[in-house]
């Protein structure tokens, strides 16, 4: 026999579909607000957890329903808590202009079947290492992040946007020591600079190597977030460092760069 609160539960009409399809705009958005950032974790983390209570509480299972019930009454305060950065963020961009002149609503409704998604990040990596090199010969130092599959449109944000083709001289000129631009990451999309004096999240590890400046620890924070890709130079030793998952892969060869970023950017 099926209990009678699990055949209410599968009930579905028209005003079901309605409410589902609404939440689904509303996760939609929010997801992408927070898309690029570590609060994505937690809003997939939170997602999953709300689900869990709507399907532990249609089969009556009392003890968990109860737990996660005290759980989910305080969820709302605790969203406010974590989210706040992104809410106070955007509340500002609804009540913006900005917001009506570049929302996409034919996006939210359509539907692409179509994977259009590269097995391989396209880099020129012989652009990026000879600029690394020419500058760890002049004890330049540079933060280069190469975006991966996380959106890090969240601290491209944070710097000037350039959106130029990428080149060893472009990359020269922005970390030169008198130029405006080179104090924070330049973060590279698609081939080409996106932005440059980008802020950083940096590494709270508490065993981190007191040798390394900010910019490791800056690289090691930003690929501890993301699935990013991040190349230090040294401003002290002129030493070229490619970091990933959190790890840094120090004193580098040119040939020894070049075959780890390839590496790093195939995604299969």
């Amino acid at each position: 026999m099926i209990p009678a609160a699990f055949i209410s539960f599968i009930t579905f009409g028209i005003t079901d579909a309605i409410d589902i399809f609404l939440v689904a705009i509303i996760l939609y958005i929010a997801y992408n607000l927070v898309k690029g950032t570590p609060a994505v974790n937690i809003f997939i983390g939170l997602a999953f957890i709300y689900v869990a209570y709507i399907v532990i509480r249609a089969l009556d299972l009392k003890l968990l329903t109860s737990i996660l019930g005290k759980f989910m009454n305080v969820g709302v305060i605790v969203v406010m808590i974590i989210f706040q950065q992104e809410i106070r963020k955007f509340l500002l961009y609804i009540g913006s202009n900005e917001f009506l002149r570049n929302v996409k609503w034919k996006n939210i409704f359509k539907l692409n079947f179509s994977s259009t998604t590269s097995d391989e990040i396209i880099l020129d990596t012989e652009a990026v290492a000879t600029a690394c090199f020419n500058m760890s010969a002049t004890k330049t130092g540079a933060l280069i992040v190469i975006e991966r599959k996380s959106d890090l449109k969240s601290f491209i944000n944070t710097g000037d946007i350039i959106d130029s083709g990428l080149s060893g001289r472009m990359l020269e000129n922005i970390f030169y020591k008198n130029s405006p631009l080179h104090d924070g990451a330049v973060i590279i999309k698609d081939n080409r600079i996106i932005a440059a004096r980008c802020v950083l999240p940096v590494t709270e590890k508490e065993n981190f190597p007191a040798h390394y400046g900010m910019r490791h620890r800056a690289a090691v924070g930003i690929t501890e977030n993301t699935d990013a890709l991040a190349i230090t130079v040294s401003e002290q030793t002129g030493a070229v460092s490619l970091t990933f998952d959190g790890e840094i892969n120090a004193q580098l060869s040119r040939e020894k760069l070049i075959f780890l970023l390839e590496k790093n950017l195939k995604l299969s």
